[in-house]
């Protein structure tokens, strides 16, 4: 069985809203059908469930390349004229996560099926994001003060996402923290280099949900690619704002739910 339409909807708000906040949205993804009680096909989660999730993230990224409209206009600009700083430090960033997702491809992908593994790292992302903002010290800086070297690391730690349960957004926004980013200049950061990352995966990943030939998938999979970016661009609003006004402990109700969210599936499942 693959997701109606129903089921399609409910998956696409969770995923346009916890692709942005830093709980995880792979995590949820495997999650939800967990809580919900889905009957999914083993084959559907084995082989088409990446791909289809990966359509739900081009939504959320085209959310996010409207709400970011003026930085990437700047950004596409300096190709031709101005500095091109923010354009390198976005490429340096991006570079981690797209080489380790490609080598790890294969054996990262039967983690997408496995609640027990997204509800552990869900609660030892919130253990990160916790006692990561807690070490940083208070940042100065914007995007373009950060060094080469500096941005690579942000790459490096956005790289943890691709173990579902940790949060992209979580894990470089708290890289850029203790890179010294003021807390909206490391969301900023990280949302833009979310573009560039989610790209790559559709063109990898897409191709695959059009060519596996099951009824009705790719139709569900743009529903909720549409459905998912509407989510997206409500919640980085609200994110925005939030980063911009908490500066000290902005990441702790993200913690707070991680640690919550995951020991209620574990205990579940015990039970």
């Amino acid at each position: 069985m693959i997701l109606d339409i129903i089921q399609t909807l409910i998956f696409a708000i969770i995923q346009g809203i916890t692709e942005l906040f830093p709980i995880s949205s792979v995590a949820h993804g495997v999650l939800t059908p967990f809580v919900f009680h889905w009957k999914l096909d083993p084959e559907f989660l084995k082989e088409h469930f990446l791909p289809y999730v990966v359509m739900l993230h081009l939504g959320t990224a085209v959310a996010l390349f409207i709400f970011f409209w003026h930085d990437w206009m700047q950004i596409i600009r300096s190709l031709f004229s101005g500095s091109k700083r923010t354009l390198l430090l976005i490429i340096v960033a991006t570079l981690p996560a797209a080489i380790i997702g490609l080598v790890l491809e294969k054996p990262l992908k039967h983690m997408f099926s496995s609640v027990t593994s997204a509800a552990i790292f869900l609660i030892l992302n919130g253990f990160f994001l916790y006692f990561g903002e807690k070490m940083r010290s208070r940042g100065d800086k914007e995007i373009d003060d950060l060094t080469v070297g500096q941005a690579l690391i942000v790459g490096l730690f956005q790289s943890l996402a691709l173990i579902p349960g940790f949060s992209r957004s979580g894990s470089s926004m708290t890289a850029g923290f203790w890179m010294g980013l003021k807390h909206e200049a490391s969301a900023r950061f990280s949302m833009l280099l979310a573009t560039p990352i989610i790209a790559g995966a559709s063109i990898l990943e897409i191709p695959k949900l059009i060519k596996g030939g099951t009824h009705g998938l790719l139709q569900m999979s743009l529903i909720g690619g549409v459905m998912s970016g509407i989510f997206a661009f409500i919640s980085v609003w609200i994110l925005m704002r939030w980063f911009k006004e908490n500066e000290i402990t902005a990441m702790r109700p993200f913690a707070y739910y991680c640690w919550l969210v995951g020991a209620l599936i574990l205990l579940s499942m015990w039970l």
